[in-house]
C-alpha cells in the first residue's frame, strides 16, 4: 500500500471503530449480561433502607466491590451517569490505541536500535 492509500485506510479505520464504539455502544442491553445474572441465581434483590440486598443463596452473596468500581469508566459510563456509554466507549478505544500505539512503538524502536556487541 502506497503512503495515500495507507493514510486513507487508517483514517477510515479511525472513523468506523469510532463509530462503533460510539454509536453502537447506546443499543447496547442495559440488562445484566450472563455472568451477572448466573451469579444471581438463586437470589432475590431488595430494595432496603440501606441500599440493594441479596436474599436467598447464589453466588453473588460472597461477592464485594470493585477495588475500580468508582473509577471514572466504571459500568460502561461516564463518571456512573446514564446515556453516557458512547462517550465511555469512545474514550476506551482512544486510550486503547494510544495504550498499544506507544507499546508497538517502543518495541520497533529497541529492535531497530543495535544490541550490544553488535557489529564487532
Amino acid at each position: 500500500m502506497t503512503g495515500p492509500a495507507r493514510r486513507w485506510f487508517w483514517v477510515g479505520f479511525a472513523v468506523v471503530t469510532l463509530l462503533i464504539a460510539g454509536g453502537v455502544s447506546y443499543l447496547a442491553s442495559s440488562a445484566p449480561d450472563g455472568l451477572d445474572s448466573a451469579t444471581l441465581r438463586g437470589c432475590e434483590v431488595v430494595e432496603t433502607a440501606g441500599g440493594e440486598e441479596l436474599r436467598g443463596d447464589c453466588i453473588a452473596q460472597h461477592a464485594g466491590e470493585h477495588p475500580l468500581g468508582a473509577s471514572p469508566l466504571a459500568d460502561y459510563a461516564v463518571g456512573g451517569r446514564d446515556g453516557t456509554g458512547g462517550i465511555a466507549g469512545v474514550v476506551g478505544v482512544v486510550v486503547t490505541v494510544v495504550l498499544a500505539g506507544g507499546a508497538f512503538w517502543l518495541i520497533a524502536r529497541s529492535r531497530a536500535r543495535p544490541g550490544p556487541g553488535a557489529g564487532d
